[in-house]
């Protein structure tokens, strides 16, 4: 069983059951959004001498969750749903309702997009999933500092714990292209596979992942097409054997289907998936259908 959740804007109440039978940086350092200016900015905002000086002002906190205003109807489904607690153990399937999700998915769908616009929809889509999927999932700093009015309280997302993103090549590379740029700090390892087009098995012919992750890594996956499944297992187990988790795995995808949701439920319990649309079926070709066709092919035109 798979536990898929269509998100509500803030704090996603419900959920319901579907059963189913290119950015490398120097020297290993984290790529921080905008370049290195968000890491200037932060030094001088909050300098180090001020921290040693006053240690009690700065402070690590994990992701934590944000309070919001709810309706008495919104209020009646969060109660309903912690009734009745999500298993730590299932996989979760993220299909958030934003408008312009669906805007962009079906961008991707007409076939009479050409190259260039399919690349930028495919790249806008990739934004606002990785936005979702950082909800509540960033670790923070907090401290104080000088606005041109007065002191004021202050967090940010903390530079020193990037975001592992794990781009699948070579449709990935579209959709992660804006991960540097809604992250503010992210490593970025590319994955290369090849599907059989016959037996639609996948084979391996990039692997740019470290041997072994940092504890607590917190790694996003992205694969626009989950069809069959393969290619997004074969890639899992890589970080598997390299010491990461299930929790600490999320996978941003365009379109999902149901053979691999269901490979992935099997192989991956705790495992979170942000989908842009579940489609009904994969055909005997490996494609989703209805899908948007070779992601790949169009979004670079080859």
């Amino acid at each position: 069983m798979i536990e898929s959740k269509m998100m509500a804007p803030a704090s996603y109440p419900s959920s319901s059951s579907i059963h189913f039978t290119c950015l490398r940086c120097p020297s290993g350092s984290p790529c921080i959004s905008s370049a290195s200016p968000f890491l200037k900015f932060f030094n001088s905002t909050i300098p180090g001498p001020y921290l040693k000086k006053h240690p009690q002002i700065l402070s690590s906190n994990p992701p934590r969750r944000r309070s919001f205003v709810t309706s008495s109807s919104t209020r009646a489904q969060m109660a309903a749903t912690e009734e009745k607690p999500i298993s730590q153990d299932r996989m979760l399937v993220f299909v958030p309702p934003h408008p312009l999700i669906k805007h962009w998915v079906s961008v991707l769908r007409n076939e009479q997009t050409p190259c260039p616009i399919f690349r930028n929809a495919m790249a806008e889509l990739g934004r606002l999933l990785m936005y979702e999927a950082s909800r509540d999932w960033l670790p923070t700093i907090m401290g104080e500092i000088q606005s041109p009015m007065g002191v004021a309280s202050v967090e940010f997302i903390d530079p020193r714990e990037p975001v592992m993103v794990v781009p699948i090549l070579r449709a990935g590379l579209a959709l992660a292209e804006h991960a540097s740029s809604i992250l503010p700090a992210t490593k970025t390892y590319h994955l290369g596979f090849s599907r059989d087009e016959e037996t639609l098995q996948p084979t391996i012919y990039l692997n740019k992942l470290p041997d072994k992750f940092p504890e607590e890594s917190r790694v996003l996956v992205v694969d626009p097409m989950l069809a069959t499944g393969g290619t997004i297992v074969a890639a899992l187990n890589l970080l598997k054997e390299r010491g990461i988790d299930n929790n600490q795995i999320k996978v941003i995808s365009a379109v999902a289907a149901p053979p691999a949701l269901q490979k992935l439920s099997e192989n991956f319990p705790g495992l979170h998936v942000y989908t842009g649309i579940i489609d009904p079926t994969v055909n005997d070709k490996g494609f989703i259908i209805p899908g948007l066709g070779d992601a790949g092919d169009r979004s670079f035109g080859t």
